[in-house]
């Protein structure tokens, strides 16, 4: 069992009451948090021993053991690590690191660099939450004989007529749902989200009331953690160097306005870099990796009517293609800096599609388009990546 109530310090009760609402088991019953090392996880983990139950950390050890113990905004490596474990140690519960740096190059670096090869626009947070997170650190939970996971993302499991569902989190800034998309319904039944209700303040404010002085004012992660200070070409040249052979800068109309220095420095809806200039604004509108040629034009060619879906997942009961053929509508979201805008589900060709009520901007081949309810907007449906697109006319 966790440590005595005298090590936790004095956590308000209301966010106790929060993390026990939240989880919906028998005090005493054994959960697994995910402890990143951020103030976040920290404070999950710390509530849930608050909360009477039997807490066991497990921390990843994800990539590059030494360079990345000075990156500041990161996680699962370094100094992170370290305060994970040295939390775990000061509020009385167990905790493991597992390295995970083989299986997280394979499934999301890998994965980040072929997309970029092949012109899209990758979420690698999404493909980790996807595998190594929500896929093999649930299996390594229930080895421990634990009852359900717990981390601390900012989303919303609730109770609905048919079982779980998943739901944006109170406090909009920090919804992090776009990036769980891909849980399916049977990891939702195992997961915990206890700070999906609670504002951002509270949480950094139970850090302090609990004794966790090296979380408390501890940075949010930034960019993308295996990414350093943001320069994504780094990687992708080390992983696929192929992808800075050149190219041709096209325009819409054919024209040749320009040379590039790789496929992978661009991404649709790109508009500084590009040193091609015709005295109208330009935005990159397509890739084509294969001819190893970007494409420009207007700041309309960005505007899409249709786009078609590949490795969905649907959380909104029954299957997504019979969502499909009932054109149930829906909001979309295609990146995560984006409202959701109306639609409606539909097969073009035998493919799960979205077509917009209206036209969309900037949709972006490898991005996420994720799905919620009209009829309640917190709730997320479901989604997929983007496949391909279809130009408003």
């Amino acid at each position: 069992m966790n440590a005595p109530f005298s090590k936790l310090g004095s956590a308000p009760d209301g966010l106790v009451e929060v993390v026990r609402e939240a989880v919906r088991l028998p005090a005493g019953s054994r959960v697994v948090a995910a402890m990143s090392g951020g103030v976040d996880s920290t404070v999950t983990a710390a509530l849930l021993a608050r909360a009477g139950y039997d807490v066991v950390g497990v921390t990843l050890q994800l990539y590059d053991h030494g360079a990345a113990v000075q990156k500041k905004g990161a996680c699962c490596a370094g100094q992170d690590i370290h305060d994970a474990r040295s939390a775990a140690e000061a509020l009385g519960f167990p905790h493991y690191v597992l390295d995970y740096e083989s299986r997280f190059k394979d499934q999301v670096m890998e994965d980040f660099a072929d997309a970029y090869l092949r012109g899209e626009t990758p979420v690698p947070c999404i493909r980790c939450n996807q595998t190594v997170k929500f896929r093999d650190l649930l299996d390594v939970a229930r080895d421990l004989g634990a009852e359900a996971m717990a981390t601390g993302h900012y989303v919303r499991r609730q109770l609905g007529p048919a079982g779980p569902e998943l739901h944006r989190a109170f406090d909009p800034a920090r919804d992090q749902s776009y990036f769980l998309f891909a849980t399916t319904i049977q990891q939702l039944d195992y997961l915990r989200f206890p700070l999906g209700g609670l504002p951002k303040p509270a949480v950094r404010a139970a850090a302090e009331a609990l004794g966790l002085a090296a979380v408390a004012a501890k940075p949010d992660s930034q960019d993308i953690c295996f990414v350093p200070e943001g320069r994504y070409t780094t990687v992708i040249d080390r992983l696929r160097p192929q992808g800075a052979e050149p190219g041709d800068i096209l325009h819409l109309d054919g024209r040749v306005l320009g040379r590039h220095e790789g496929v992978t420095r661009y991404t649709v809806g790109q508009r500084r870099g590009l040193n091609v200039a015709v005295g109208d604004p330009l935005f990159v509108v397509r890739i084509d990796a294969d001819r190893r040629q970007v494409v420009v034009g207007p700041r309309e060619a960005l505007l899409t009517a249709t786009l078609m879906l590949k490795e969905t997942n649907w959380l909104g009961g029954g299957a997504i293609e019979a969502a499909c053929e009932t054109g149930r509508p829906v909001l979309a979201r295609v990146r995560s800096t984006r409202e959701p805008v109306a639609g409606r589900l539909a097969l073009v060709d035998g493919q799960a599609a979205v077509v917009f009520d209206g036209a969309e901007e900037g949709v972006a081949p490898g991005q996420a388009c994720v799905l919620y309810a009209p009829e309640d907007e917190t709730r997320v449906l479901g989604g997929g990546f983007i496949a391909s697109t279809v130009r408003r006319i």
